[in-house]
C-alpha cells in the first residue's frame, strides 16, 4: 500500500467481499469461493484494521460472526455466544500463536510444562447448539450470527447420533458441527442427478441445506452426522462438579451419550502439536467426512479464562487453515461438448481422483488459449484442484514426468457430433470472451441446425429455470426422453402422456403425474420466457424482455425486419441480426406454430407484463441502465442482474451512447471496448459490490 488512500479502499474493498461471501456461505448455503481464500481475506482485513485503528469500524464484519438467522425459522439467542476462532494459514504463524499464548500463561506465574494443548479435526460442516433440560433434549439451534440463531429442534431430531436422551438426567447446552459424510453426500447427488436437479456443490452446502429444510421428514432422509466439541453452559455431572480441562469435558460428554470430536494430541511439546496437525492434514482424503483444518486449543478451562478472549474469538485457541487440495492424476483425452448454440468447448477427462470429498473425473479446459497457457497435453500427469471448493480445474501439468507420448490438442476440422464442417465465429455464446477457444480469439462452431448435440442443449436450455421453468424436467429426464423417442423438439414436450413417461426408469405414476402437471403449468409462463427458452443467440431475458415490450409477442417477430430490431433500446446490431435469422427459419415457422397448436401462450395481453419479474425493493438506480459483461468472480450475471432489476435500475444486452455503466468481469470482451470508445463510465466487480452493499449510495457518488 502506497498511502493511506490506498489502504482506505483496501479495507472497504474487503468489507464488501467479505460481506457478500458471507451471505452467500452463511445465508444461502451456496459459497463461490473457497473457505480458504475467504478465511485469507478475513485476516488480511483484521491486519490492516489493527495497524489502522482509525479505519475500524463497528459495522465491520470482523465484529460480528457467521450470518443471520432466517425468517424461515424462528429465532432462538445461545445462551453463551457461539464464536468463531482465529485463523492461521502456515506452520510458523502456528508456532507464534503457541509460543505467545505460553508466554501469557508463564507471565501469570505457571510453569511451562504445565500448559498442555489438545489438537482436533476441524469438521467442515454447520454449526449448531444443543440444549438439554433433564437430559432430554428441548433445542437444536444454528449458529446464526453467534448471538441469535435459527430453531431447527424437530430437523436435529432426525440425526441419529445426536442423542435424544442422555445416559444423565443433566441440563446442558453443548456446541457441536453437523455434517454430512462423504457416502451420504454422493447418494444425495446421485438421486438429485436422477431426478434433473441441481446437484450439491460440497458435503457442507449438503448438510446445511439438509439441517434447514422445512420438513424434518425430508432432512431425515439426508444421512445428516454430528460431532460434539464444546461444552457451552449448565452442569456435567450431577452432583453440580465441572470438569477442568477440555479432554475432560470430551471424556465427560462422550459419557453422557454424545458423538464427540477425537483428539489428535494432548501435549505441552510444540514441536508434537505441529506433528499432530499435519498428520491430520495428511489423513483428511481417508477420513469419512470432510475436515478444513485443525484447532488447537489451551486444554486447562481455568488458564484459558488467564489468556482471556477477544470480542469474537477466544486468544486460546486457534484454528490451522489446510489449503485448498490439489491431487495429481492423468489427463487420458480431450472431449468436445458442443453447446446449444453450437459453440465447441473443450473437457479434459481424468482418471478418477478423490478431490474434495468427491470422485473428479471431468474438469473444464475453458478454451484453447487455457490449454496453450498451462501448456496441457493429453497423456500429461496434471495437477487438478476444485476452485472454490466447487468446480474441477486443471491448474497445470508435470512436464518433468513426460516420456514423448503426449499428444498436443487441437480441434478437430469437423463437429463431433454431426460431422459437419466446423467455422470460426468472432464471439461466443453470450459475445463476452474474446479469448475463447479459437483461432485469433474466436469461437470454433457448428452452425448445422440439425446437429443433435445443439438439439439435446436445446431442449435442456428450453425445460430449464431461466426458461419455461418445466419443474422436474432436468438434463437427465431430457436423455431418458429422447433415447426413448419421446422428444427431438420443444414442441415434443407438450405432447407427453403421463403413461409414457411413468415407465420410464425410476420415474414412476406420481413423479409422471407432476411433471405433466409442471408441463401445462409453463404454458402460461408468457411471451418473455418463451422468448429466451427458444435461446436465440445473444438473446437473453434482458434482450427478450426488450422486444416484447416493443412488439408484444413472439409471433410478430416474423414480420419486422432488422432495421425495425434496431431501433429497440439495449438491441445491437448483433442481436438485431441473429434474431432476424432465427426468425427467418422455416423451422422456427413450424416450431412456434406447434407451440400454439398445444395451448403455449406466445404474446401478452398487458405490457406491464414485461416489467422485471423480480420484486422491485428501491429506486436507488432508476433511470440507469446497466450493461455487465464478463465472468463476475463473486456472483453469477443473473445474480447481478436481479439486484439491479430490484433496485429499479435496467439490464442491457449491448453497450450504447444510452448505457449509465458496464458492470467488466474477469475476460470482458468486446462491450468493455465498446463502453471504453463511447466514454461510458466502467465499473470493476469491487465497485459495483460496493454500490450495491452502499444503501446510501446515488450515481452523483460516482
Amino acid at each position: 500500500m502506497d498511502n493511506n488512500k490506498d489502504i482506505d479502499l483496501r479495507v472497504q474493498e474487503l468489507r464488501d467481499a467479505i460481506l457478500y461471501h458471507s451471505k452467500r456461505y452463511y445465508d444461502l448455503d451456496s459459497p463461490e469461493i473457497s473457505d480458504y481464500e475467504y478465511d485469507k481475506m478475513f485476516e488480511e482485513l483484521k491486519r490492516l484494521e489493527a495497524e489502522n485503528p482509525e479505519l475500524d469500524d463497528a459495522s465491520s464484519p470482523t465484529h460480528r460472526v457467521g450470518g443471520r438467522a432466517s425468517e424461515k425459522f424462528s429465532k432462538v439467542r445461545h445462551p453463551v455466544k457461539m464464536g468463531s476462532l482465529t485463523d492461521v494459514f502456515d506452520i510458523d504463524s502456528l508456532r507464534a500463536f503457541i509460543q505467545k499464548t505460553t508466554q501469557v500463561l508463564v507471565d501469570s506465574g505457571l510453569d511451562k510444562d504445565e500448559i498442555l494443548y489438545t489438537v482436533e479435526p476441524k469438521i467442515d460442516g454447520l454449526s449448531v447448539g444443543l440444549t438439554y433440560e433433564n437430559g432430554e433434549l428441548v433445542l437444536g439451534a444454528t449458529r446464526g450470527d453467534g448471538v441469535i440463531g435459527e430453531n431447527v429442534t424437530e430437523n436435529i431430531k432426525t440425526i441419529s447420533p445426536i442423542p435424544k436422551k442422555l445416559t444423565a438426567p443433566v441440563s446442558i447446552t453443548v456446541r457441536g458441527e453437523v455434517y454430512m459424510p462423504r457416502d451420504s453426500f454422493e447418494l444425495l447427488n446421485q438421486v438429485k442427478e436422477e431426478k434433473g436437479e441441481k446437484l450439491w456443490a460440497n458435503p457442507r452446502n449438503a448438510a446445511a441445506g439438509s439441517l434447514r429444510r422445512l420438513e424434518a421428514s425430508e432432512t431425515a432422509e439426508c444421512g445428516l452426522s454430528a460431532f460434539v466439541f464444546n461444552f457451552q453452559t449448565g452442569n456435567l455431572y450431577e452432583d453440580g462438579r465441572s470438569p477442568s480441562t477440555h479432554s475432560e469435558t470430551i471424556e465427560r460428554m462422550a459419557q453422557l451419550g454424545f458423538p464427540v470430536i477425537p483428539l489428535a494430541a494432548i501435549t505441552v511439546n510444540e514441536d508434537e502439536i505441529i506433528d499432530a496437525v499435519e498428520k491430520i492434514g495428511k489423513e483428511r482424503d481417508g477420513l469419512p467426512y470432510d475436515i478444513d483444518g485443525a484447532v488447537i486449543k489451551v486444554n486447562s478451562l481455568s488458564m484459558r479464562k488467564t489468556v482471556g478472549e477477544n470480542t469474537n474469538a477466544p486468544k486460546w485457541a486457534a484454528a490451522f487453515k489446510f489449503p485448498p487440495e490439489e491431487k495429481t492424476t492423468k489427463l487420458l483425452d480431450i472431449e468436445i461438448k458442443v453447446g446449444r448454440t453450437g459453440a465447441l468447448t473443450p473437457t479434459g477427462i481424468l482418471s478418477p481422483v478423490k478431490l474434495a470429498g468427491t470422485t473428479v473425473s471431468r474438469a473444464s479446459l475453458h478454451n484453447i488459449d487455457i490449454i496453450r497457457e498451462r501448456d496441457v497435453r493429453i497423456g500429461d500427469s496434471v495437477i487438478v484442484r476444485k476452485a472454490g471448493d466447487i468446480i474441477p480445474e486443471i491448474v497445470g501439468s508435470i512436464s518433468s514426468d513426460r516420456d514423448g507420448s503426449e499428444k498436443e490438442f487441437y480441434f478437430p476440422e469437423n463437429c463431433p457430433s454431426c460431422g459437419e464442417k466446423l467455422v470460426y465465429d468472432d464471439a461466443d455464446e453470450n459475445d463476452e470472451l474474446d479469448a475463447a477457444t479459437g483461432a485469433e480469439g474466436g469461437v470454433v462452431r457448428c452452425i448445422n441446425p440439425l446437429c443433435p448435440a445443439q438439439s439435446e442443449r436445446r431442449l435442456i436450455h428450453f425445460a430449464s429455470r431461466g426458461g419455461m421453468n418445466i419443474d422436474g424436467m432436468g438434463p437427465a429426464i431430457i436423455r431418458q426422453l429422447i433415447t426413448a423417442g419421446l422428444l427431438s423438439s420443444p414442441a415434443d414436450i407438450y405432447t407427453l402422456k403421463a403413461e409414457n413417461l411413468a415407465e420410464l426408469p425410476r420415474m414412476g405414476e406420481k413423479s409422471a403425474a407432476n411433471l405433466i402437471s409442471a408441463v401445462e403449468e409453463s404454458k402460461k409462463s408468457g411471451a418473455v420466457r418463451l422468448l429466451t427458452a427458444l435461446g436465440v443467440r445473444h438473446t437473453g431475458e434482458a434482450a427478450a424482455e426488450a422486444l416484447i415490450a416493443r412488439f408484444g409477442s413472439v409471433d410478430r417477430l416474423f414480420d419486422v425486419s432488422e432495421d425495425d430490431l434496431r431501433e429497440v433500446d439495449d438491441i445491437g446490431e448483433v442481436t438485431a441480426r441473429t434474431v432476424r435469422e432465427f426468425f427467418d427459419l422455416k423451422e422456427t415457422k413450424e416450431l412456434i406454430s406447434r407451440l400454439k397448436e398445444y395451448g403455449v401462450e406466445t404474446g401478452i395481453s398487458d405490457l406491464s407484463e414485461t416489467s422485471d419479474r423480480s420484486e422491485v425493493k428501491g429506486d436507488r438506480f432508476a433511470g440507469l441502465t446497466f450493461v455487465l459483461t464478463g465472468s463476475l468472480s463473486g456472483m453469477t450475471r443473473d445474480e447481478a442482474s436481479a439486484i439491479i432489476k430490484a433496485e429499479g435500475g435496467k439490464v442491457s444486452g449491448s453497450v450504447s451512447k444510452k448505457t449509465s455503466y458496464v458492470v467488466a468481469g474477469e475476460a470482458a470482451g468486446s462491450k468493455l471496448s465498446k463502453a471504453e470508445s463511447l466514454g461510458v463510465p466502467i465499473l470493476d466487480e469491487q465497485e459495483f459490490i460496493r454500490i450495491i452493499s452502499d444503501s446510501s449510495w446515488s450515481a452523483d457518488n460516482l
